[in-house]
Protein backbone atom coordinates (compact mmCIF):
# COMPACT_ATOMS: atom_id res chain seq x y z
CA UNK A 1 0.00 0.00 0.00
CA UNK A 2 2.81 2.09 0.37
CA UNK A 3 4.09 1.52 -2.76
CA UNK A 4 0.86 1.93 -4.53
CA UNK A 5 0.32 5.47 -2.88
CA UNK A 6 3.95 6.25 -3.63
CA UNK A 7 2.83 5.79 -7.59
CA UNK A 8 -0.57 7.10 -7.24
CA UNK A 9 1.13 10.54 -5.58
CA UNK A 10 4.21 10.58 -7.84
CA UNK A 11 2.07 10.47 -10.75
CA UNK A 12 -0.54 13.30 -9.85
CA UNK A 13 2.27 16.03 -8.34
CA UNK A 14 4.13 15.21 -11.95
CA UNK A 15 0.58 16.63 -13.81
CA UNK A 16 -0.77 19.51 -11.15
CA UNK A 17 2.64 21.63 -11.79
CA UNK A 18 3.00 21.12 -15.28
CA UNK A 19 -0.68 20.92 -16.42
CA UNK A 20 -0.70 24.52 -16.01
CA UNK A 21 1.92 25.60 -18.48
CA UNK A 22 0.35 23.45 -20.80
CA UNK A 23 -3.18 25.05 -20.13
CA UNK A 24 -1.67 28.09 -21.19
CA UNK A 25 0.50 26.98 -24.55
CA UNK A 26 -3.60 25.51 -25.39
CA UNK A 27 -4.50 29.53 -25.22
CA UNK A 28 -5.67 29.53 -21.38
CA UNK A 29 -5.04 32.70 -19.62
CA UNK A 30 -3.87 32.40 -15.86
CA UNK A 31 -6.97 32.39 -14.28
CA UNK A 32 -7.65 28.99 -16.61
CA UNK A 33 -4.07 27.67 -15.60
CA UNK A 34 -5.49 27.72 -12.30
CA UNK A 35 -8.70 26.54 -12.29
CA UNK A 36 -7.21 22.91 -13.56
CA UNK A 37 -6.16 22.67 -9.60
CA UNK A 38 -9.23 23.85 -8.80
CA UNK A 39 -11.60 21.77 -10.95
CA UNK A 40 -9.72 18.58 -9.55
CA UNK A 41 -9.94 19.55 -5.71
CA UNK A 42 -13.82 20.75 -5.82
CA UNK A 43 -14.32 17.45 -8.35
CA UNK A 44 -13.19 15.19 -5.83
CA UNK A 45 -14.08 16.99 -2.65
CA UNK A 46 -18.16 17.10 -3.62
CA UNK A 47 -18.02 13.66 -5.36
CA UNK A 48 -15.90 12.25 -2.21
CA UNK A 49 -18.81 11.40 0.22
CA UNK A 50 -20.79 9.38 -2.21
CA UNK A 51 -17.09 7.66 -4.41
CA UNK A 52 -16.10 6.48 -1.21
CA UNK A 53 -18.89 4.24 -0.16
CA UNK A 54 -18.89 2.82 -3.59
CA UNK A 55 -15.49 0.42 -1.76
CA UNK A 56 -17.79 -0.41 0.69
CA UNK A 57 -20.26 -2.28 -1.63
CA UNK A 58 -18.23 -2.99 -3.99
CA UNK A 59 -14.43 -3.85 -2.11
CA UNK A 60 -11.95 -1.25 -1.71
CA UNK A 61 -9.27 -3.23 -3.85
CA UNK A 62 -11.44 -3.43 -6.56
CA UNK A 63 -12.14 0.13 -6.85
CA UNK A 64 -7.74 0.37 -6.60
CA UNK A 65 -7.47 -1.94 -9.55
CA UNK A 66 -10.39 0.15 -11.38
CA UNK A 67 -9.83 3.72 -10.76
CA UNK A 68 -5.70 3.08 -11.96
CA UNK A 69 -6.85 1.62 -15.18
CA UNK A 70 -9.52 4.34 -15.51
CA UNK A 71 -6.81 7.44 -14.86
CA UNK A 72 -4.41 5.40 -17.27
CA UNK A 73 -6.78 6.59 -19.87
CA UNK A 74 -8.04 9.64 -18.79
CA UNK A 75 -3.76 10.53 -18.48
CA UNK A 76 -3.26 9.47 -21.77
CA UNK A 77 -6.35 11.14 -23.22
CA UNK A 78 -4.98 14.80 -22.51
CA UNK A 79 -2.18 14.43 -24.92
CA UNK A 80 -4.96 14.58 -27.53
CA UNK A 81 -6.96 17.57 -26.46
CA UNK A 82 -5.84 20.77 -28.11
CA UNK A 83 -8.65 23.33 -26.14
CA UNK A 84 -7.74 23.84 -23.05
CA UNK A 85 -11.70 24.36 -21.88
CA UNK A 86 -12.45 20.65 -22.59
CA UNK A 87 -8.78 19.69 -20.75
CA UNK A 88 -11.04 21.28 -17.80
CA UNK A 89 -13.83 19.68 -18.20
CA UNK A 90 -11.85 16.18 -18.51
CA UNK A 91 -10.46 17.06 -15.39
CA UNK A 92 -13.90 17.24 -13.53
CA UNK A 93 -13.97 13.62 -14.19
CA UNK A 94 -10.76 13.20 -13.42
CA UNK A 95 -11.97 14.31 -9.77
CA UNK A 96 -14.37 11.69 -9.22
CA UNK A 97 -12.35 9.26 -9.94
CA UNK A 98 -9.71 10.74 -7.62
CA UNK A 99 -12.10 10.45 -4.92
CA UNK A 100 -12.90 7.34 -5.33
CA UNK A 101 -9.41 6.19 -5.30
CA UNK A 102 -8.16 8.13 -2.01
CA UNK A 103 -11.09 6.85 -0.50
CA UNK A 104 -10.72 3.30 -1.13
CA UNK A 105 -6.87 3.77 0.02
CA UNK A 106 -7.50 5.05 3.46
CA UNK A 107 -10.24 2.16 4.14
CA UNK A 108 -7.64 -0.38 2.61
CA UNK A 109 -4.97 0.60 4.55
CA UNK A 110 -7.15 0.87 7.70
CA UNK A 111 -8.38 -2.39 7.71
CA UNK A 112 -4.65 -3.71 7.52
CA UNK A 113 -3.72 -2.16 10.32
CA UNK A 114 -3.94 -3.75 13.08
CA UNK A 115 -6.47 -1.35 15.56
CA UNK A 116 -3.91 -0.85 18.31
CA UNK A 117 -1.38 0.78 15.96
CA UNK A 118 -3.77 2.45 13.86
CA UNK A 119 -2.82 6.20 14.33
CA UNK A 120 1.14 4.83 14.42
CA UNK A 121 0.09 2.75 10.98
CA UNK A 122 -1.63 5.82 9.35
CA UNK A 123 1.12 8.11 9.80
CA UNK A 124 3.94 5.79 8.20
CA UNK A 125 1.54 5.12 5.36
CA UNK A 126 0.99 8.70 5.00
CA UNK A 127 5.15 9.39 4.15
CA UNK A 128 4.83 7.54 1.53
CA UNK A 129 2.81 10.92 0.08
CA UNK A 130 5.46 13.26 1.54
CA UNK A 131 8.06 11.80 -0.10
CA UNK A 132 6.47 11.34 -3.42
CA UNK A 133 5.87 15.43 -3.24
CA UNK A 134 9.02 15.90 -2.30
CA UNK A 135 10.54 14.42 -5.71
CA UNK A 136 7.46 14.45 -7.90
CA UNK A 137 7.24 17.96 -9.16
CA UNK A 138 11.45 18.17 -10.30
CA UNK A 139 10.69 14.72 -12.11
CA UNK A 140 7.68 16.43 -13.69
CA UNK A 141 9.42 19.47 -15.29
CA UNK A 142 12.23 17.35 -16.66
CA UNK A 143 9.69 15.02 -18.59
CA UNK A 144 7.76 17.92 -19.45
CA UNK A 145 10.73 18.90 -21.16
CA UNK A 146 10.41 16.17 -23.82
CA UNK A 147 6.71 17.37 -24.37
CA UNK A 148 3.34 17.46 -22.97
CA UNK A 149 2.94 13.99 -25.18
CA UNK A 150 5.95 12.53 -23.27
CA UNK A 151 4.26 13.35 -19.62
CA UNK A 152 1.16 12.13 -20.38
CA UNK A 153 2.53 8.91 -21.42
CA UNK A 154 4.61 8.49 -18.72
CA UNK A 155 1.54 8.90 -16.05
CA UNK A 156 -0.60 6.40 -18.25
CA UNK A 157 2.56 4.11 -17.24
CA UNK A 158 2.37 4.98 -13.92
CA UNK A 159 -1.10 4.51 -13.65
CA UNK A 160 -0.94 0.81 -14.95
CA UNK A 161 1.76 0.01 -12.53
CA UNK A 162 -0.63 1.26 -10.07
CA UNK A 163 -3.10 -1.18 -11.15
CA UNK A 164 -0.90 -4.02 -11.07
CA UNK A 165 0.54 -3.33 -7.69
CA UNK A 166 -3.62 -3.17 -6.87
CA UNK A 167 -3.83 -6.17 -8.62
CA UNK A 168 -1.30 -8.08 -6.63
CA UNK A 169 -3.29 -6.93 -2.60
CA UNK A 170 -4.89 -9.44 -0.88
CA UNK A 171 -8.93 -9.52 -1.90
CA UNK A 172 -10.26 -7.39 1.24
CA UNK A 173 -13.44 -8.99 0.40
CA UNK A 174 -12.15 -12.28 1.45
CA UNK A 175 -9.72 -10.87 3.75
CA UNK A 176 -12.69 -9.08 6.25
CA UNK A 177 -15.22 -11.49 5.80
CA UNK A 178 -15.40 -12.09 9.18
CA UNK A 179 -14.58 -8.36 10.70
CA UNK A 180 -18.07 -7.60 8.20
CA UNK A 181 -19.84 -9.88 9.54
CA UNK A 182 -19.46 -9.06 13.16
CA UNK A 183 -19.94 -5.25 12.24
CA UNK A 184 -23.23 -6.54 10.29
CA UNK A 185 -24.43 -7.86 13.73
CA UNK A 186 -23.31 -5.10 15.94
CA UNK A 187 -24.50 -1.86 13.81
CA UNK A 188 -27.46 -0.97 12.34
CA UNK A 189 -28.31 -1.67 8.46
CA UNK A 190 -27.74 1.47 6.66
CA UNK A 191 -28.45 2.54 3.16
CA UNK A 192 -27.13 5.83 2.79
CA UNK A 193 -24.45 6.90 0.89
CA UNK A 194 -22.87 9.46 3.00
CA UNK A 195 -21.49 9.31 6.49
CA UNK A 196 -23.13 13.08 7.63
CA UNK A 197 -21.93 13.09 11.49
CA UNK A 198 -18.34 12.30 9.90
CA UNK A 199 -18.71 14.85 7.00
CA UNK A 200 -20.07 17.38 9.87
CA UNK A 201 -16.80 16.50 12.44
CA UNK A 202 -14.51 16.64 9.59
CA UNK A 203 -15.22 20.78 8.64
CA UNK A 204 -12.63 20.88 11.74
CA UNK A 205 -9.99 19.45 9.73
CA UNK A 206 -11.26 22.40 6.61
CA UNK A 207 -10.78 24.91 8.81
CA UNK A 208 -6.74 24.01 9.28
CA UNK A 209 -6.50 22.68 5.73
CA UNK A 210 -8.25 26.45 4.74
CA UNK A 211 -4.84 27.98 5.62
CA UNK A 212 -2.56 24.54 4.67
CA UNK A 213 -4.33 25.42 0.54
CA UNK A 214 -3.07 29.20 1.51
CA UNK A 215 0.19 27.96 2.15
CA UNK A 216 0.95 25.72 -0.83
CA UNK A 217 0.04 28.28 -3.61
CA UNK A 218 1.64 31.44 -1.48
CA UNK A 219 4.40 30.45 0.67
CA UNK A 220 6.99 31.14 -2.03
CA UNK A 221 5.32 33.97 -2.93
CA UNK A 222 5.42 35.50 0.79
CA UNK A 223 9.47 34.40 0.84
CA UNK A 224 9.84 36.62 -2.60
CA UNK A 225 8.26 38.92 -0.67
CA UNK A 226 10.61 38.85 2.42
CA UNK A 227 13.82 38.47 0.10
CA UNK A 228 14.35 34.83 1.91
CA UNK A 229 16.07 32.07 -0.64
CA UNK A 230 14.88 29.66 -2.01
CA UNK A 231 11.40 30.23 -2.13
CA UNK A 232 10.49 26.85 -2.00
CA UNK A 233 12.54 26.43 1.69
CA UNK A 234 9.03 27.23 3.91
CA UNK A 235 7.15 23.70 1.85
CA UNK A 236 10.46 22.37 2.44
CA UNK A 237 10.83 22.91 6.06
CA UNK A 238 7.23 22.09 6.73
CA UNK A 239 7.45 18.93 5.34
CA UNK A 240 10.85 17.60 7.34
CA UNK A 241 8.49 18.76 10.47
CA UNK A 242 5.68 16.54 9.21
CA UNK A 243 8.20 13.84 8.49
CA UNK A 244 9.76 14.54 11.96
CA UNK A 245 6.37 14.52 14.20
CA UNK A 246 5.00 11.17 12.11
CA UNK A 247 8.43 8.92 12.75
CA UNK A 248 9.09 10.18 16.32
CA UNK A 249 5.39 10.77 17.79
CA UNK A 250 3.19 9.08 15.76
CA UNK A 251 3.46 6.10 17.75
CA UNK A 252 2.26 7.71 20.76
CA UNK A 253 -1.23 8.86 19.54
CA UNK A 254 -1.90 5.17 19.86
CA UNK A 255 -0.37 4.56 23.48
CA UNK A 256 -2.07 8.36 24.86
CA UNK A 257 -5.56 8.04 22.80
CA UNK A 258 -6.28 9.82 20.01
CA UNK A 259 -8.83 12.03 20.93
CA UNK A 260 -6.48 13.18 23.68
CA UNK A 261 -3.49 13.98 21.20
CA UNK A 262 -5.68 15.46 18.62
CA UNK A 263 -7.19 17.98 20.91
CA UNK A 264 -3.61 20.15 20.53
CA UNK A 265 -3.41 19.27 17.14
CA UNK A 266 -6.49 21.49 16.10
CA UNK A 267 -4.12 24.36 18.17
CA UNK A 268 -0.74 24.28 16.91
CA UNK A 269 -1.51 24.74 13.24
CA UNK A 270 -3.14 28.20 13.91
CA UNK A 271 -0.01 29.28 16.09
CA UNK A 272 2.46 28.39 12.99
CA UNK A 273 0.01 30.80 10.64
CA UNK A 274 -0.17 33.31 13.28
CA UNK A 275 3.92 33.29 13.40
CA UNK A 276 3.53 33.64 9.89
CA UNK A 277 1.90 36.86 9.98
CA UNK A 278 3.85 38.64 11.78
CA UNK A 279 7.20 36.63 10.11
CA UNK A 280 9.76 39.95 9.55
CA UNK A 281 13.02 37.66 8.73
CA UNK A 282 14.59 34.31 7.59
CA UNK A 283 14.15 32.69 11.62
CA UNK A 284 10.13 33.36 12.48
CA UNK A 285 9.49 32.33 8.84
CA UNK A 286 10.97 28.83 9.58
CA UNK A 287 9.94 28.44 13.01
CA UNK A 288 6.55 29.22 11.58
CA UNK A 289 6.96 26.71 9.29
CA UNK A 290 7.70 24.11 11.83
CA UNK A 291 5.30 24.52 14.20
CA UNK A 292 2.41 24.86 11.58
CA UNK A 293 3.67 21.11 9.80
CA UNK A 294 4.19 19.60 13.56
CA UNK A 295 0.33 20.17 14.10
CA UNK A 296 -0.47 19.49 10.60
CA UNK A 297 1.26 16.67 10.32
CA UNK A 298 -0.29 14.73 13.48
CA UNK A 299 -3.66 16.01 13.14
CA UNK A 300 -4.60 13.68 10.56
CA UNK A 301 -3.64 10.80 11.58
CA UNK A 302 -4.83 11.40 14.82
CA UNK A 303 -8.48 12.29 13.70
CA UNK A 304 -8.67 9.43 11.38
CA UNK A 305 -8.12 7.06 13.82
CA UNK A 306 -10.45 8.77 16.59
CA UNK A 307 -13.23 8.29 13.98
CA UNK A 308 -12.39 4.90 12.51
CA UNK A 309 -12.86 4.11 16.44
CA UNK A 310 -16.66 5.32 15.87
CA UNK A 311 -17.77 4.12 12.68
CA UNK A 312 -18.70 0.47 12.12
CA UNK A 313 -16.59 -1.22 9.68
CA UNK A 314 -19.03 -1.53 6.73
CA UNK A 315 -19.02 2.59 6.75
CA UNK A 316 -15.24 2.86 6.74
CA UNK A 317 -14.69 3.65 2.96
CA UNK A 318 -17.86 6.13 3.40
CA UNK A 319 -15.87 7.71 6.09
CA UNK A 320 -13.05 8.42 4.38
CA UNK A 321 -15.24 9.85 1.68
CA UNK A 322 -16.54 12.66 4.31
CA UNK A 323 -13.48 13.15 5.26
CA UNK A 324 -11.69 13.95 2.04
CA UNK A 325 -14.92 15.98 1.38
CA UNK A 326 -13.81 18.30 4.23
CA UNK A 327 -10.61 18.33 3.96
CA UNK A 328 -10.07 19.15 -0.01
CA UNK A 329 -12.98 21.91 0.42
CA UNK A 330 -10.63 23.51 2.60
CA UNK A 331 -7.32 23.12 0.19
CA UNK A 332 -9.31 24.24 -2.64
CA UNK A 333 -11.27 27.43 -1.13
CA UNK A 334 -7.95 28.97 1.09
CA UNK A 335 -6.01 28.47 -2.06
CA UNK A 336 -8.47 30.41 -3.76
CA UNK A 337 -9.30 33.14 -1.14
CA UNK A 338 -6.39 33.96 0.61
CA UNK A 339 -5.19 34.92 -3.51
CA UNK A 340 -8.24 37.61 -3.15
CA UNK A 341 -7.17 38.20 0.22
CA UNK A 342 -3.43 38.58 -0.33
CA UNK A 343 -4.51 40.60 -3.34
CA UNK A 344 -6.92 43.55 -1.20
CA UNK A 345 -4.90 43.20 2.26
CA UNK A 346 -1.42 41.68 1.52
CA UNK A 347 0.25 39.07 2.79
CA UNK A 348 -0.07 39.21 6.66
CA UNK A 349 -3.54 40.01 7.38
CA UNK A 350 -4.22 37.55 4.57
CA UNK A 351 -2.48 34.38 7.06
CA UNK A 352 -4.64 36.42 10.03
CA UNK A 353 -7.53 35.54 8.77
CA UNK A 354 -6.19 32.00 8.09
CA UNK A 355 -5.17 31.76 11.46
CA UNK A 356 -8.19 32.71 12.85
CA UNK A 357 -10.04 30.29 11.10
CA UNK A 358 -7.82 27.11 12.48
CA UNK A 359 -8.71 28.97 15.38
CA UNK A 360 -12.23 28.20 15.16
CA UNK A 361 -11.17 23.96 14.67
CA UNK A 362 -11.14 23.41 18.10
CA UNK A 363 -14.39 24.82 19.57
CA UNK A 364 -16.14 23.33 16.56
CA UNK A 365 -14.81 19.96 17.00
CA UNK A 366 -15.95 19.76 20.65
CA UNK A 367 -19.48 21.67 19.89
CA UNK A 368 -19.99 18.85 17.06
CA UNK A 369 -18.52 15.85 19.09
CA UNK A 370 -21.20 16.11 21.99
CA UNK A 371 -23.78 16.42 18.92
CA UNK A 372 -22.97 13.47 17.38
CA UNK A 373 -22.36 11.44 19.99
CA UNK A 374 -19.04 9.83 19.03
CA UNK A 375 -16.99 10.60 22.72
CA UNK A 376 -17.85 8.05 24.99
CA UNK A 377 -19.33 4.97 22.56
CA UNK A 378 -16.98 4.05 19.90
CA UNK A 379 -18.06 1.76 17.92
CA UNK A 380 -15.54 -1.38 18.39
Amino acid sequence: MCAYSFTVFVSVFQLLPTAPYHVIDLGGTTVAAGLFLGFLTFSSAFSAPVTGSIGDRIGQRHVLITVSVVLAVITSSYAFITDYRLLLVLVIVHGLFWSALLSASGAYMTATIPENRRAEGLSYWGLSSVLAIAVAPALGFWVYRHGWTALCAELAILNLVMAAIAWRLPDDRHHDAAHRAHAVRHSPPTSRLVEWRVLALSIAMALISFGYGGLTSFSALFADHLKIAPRSVFLSTMALAILASRLVIGRTLDRRGYRRMLLPCLVVPSLGLLLLAFAEGEVMFLTAAIVFGLGFGLMYPAFTAYIMRHVPFTRRGAAFGAILAAFDTGVGTGSTALGWFIHHLGFRWAYVIAAGLAVLALPYFLLVEKRVGYRHEPVR
